[in-house]
């Protein structure tokens, strides 16, 4: 059962990501202040939800929240200052829209780029734990999905519809045979790239930890 809050003085706001891992799209975040007394059977870590449960969860939650925002940082960005910054920094600018200001954020996560005079708490599988962290995760991955369906019209042989840019075979597939878009991420490992992928040394980063 997810926790209303994590303390009871300071005005908390939740913050969540999605997209972190894909291969092309931006990095969404939302950043969430919950009443008090919200409460919904259904709100949970938006991965332990199905699509028709966390699109049901959205409406009920940007009607319920004191405030909520979503911000996005497009791959050219994530390119350039690498995807771990690019999350923090899509959070910094959730809380930069929200209509009410926060005294305390709780992350998702376990490293947060602090936000200027707001305290903050990483809290690892956050998500599952309270209520205004389940409520941006399902706020970030909905907003994001909206997204990756729109841009999936635009580019239809990587079918984003289905794989929302994360690496499926199908997804690597496509790369392989049309290579990527502007909508991609140039500085993550994809695939199309075989003799470059070949050639990286032992020791190199991971994608999961750029």
């Amino acid at each position: 059962m997810l926790l209303p809050f994590f303390q009871e003085q300071l005005i908390e706001a939740g913050c969540d990501e999605a997209g972190r891992g894909c291969l092309a799209g931006p990095v969404v975040a939302a950043a969430v202040i919950l009443p008090r007394g919200f409460q919904h059977p259904l709100l949970n870590d938006s991965k332990q939800l199905t699509e028709k449960e966390r699109y049901a969860l959205r409406p009920v939650i940007e009607e319920a929240a004191i405030a909520w925002a979503v911000a996005v940082v497009e791959p050219e960005e994530i390119d350039r200052i690498n995807i771990l910054k690019a999350s923090f920094s899509a959070m910094h600018r959730a809380v930069d829209q929200l209509a009410a200001r926060p005294e305390l954020l709780l992350i998702d996560g376990n490293r947060f780029s602090p936000y200027p005079f707001i305290p903050h708490r990483c809290i690892v599988q956050g998500d599952g734990k309270y209520a205004s962290i389940a409520a941006a995760s399902v706020l970030a991955k909905t907003w994001r999905d909206d997204h990756m369906n729109t841009l999936h019209h635009l580019f239809p042989k990587y079918n984003w519809l289905k794989n929302k840019g994360y690496a499926t075979r199908e997804h690597q597939e496509a790369l392989n045979q049309h290579g990527p878009c502007l909508h991609h991420r140039r500085s993550f490992r994809l695939d199309y790239r075989k003799a470059e992928r070949r050639s990286v040394v032992h020791g190199e980063r991971s994608m999961a930890d750029r």
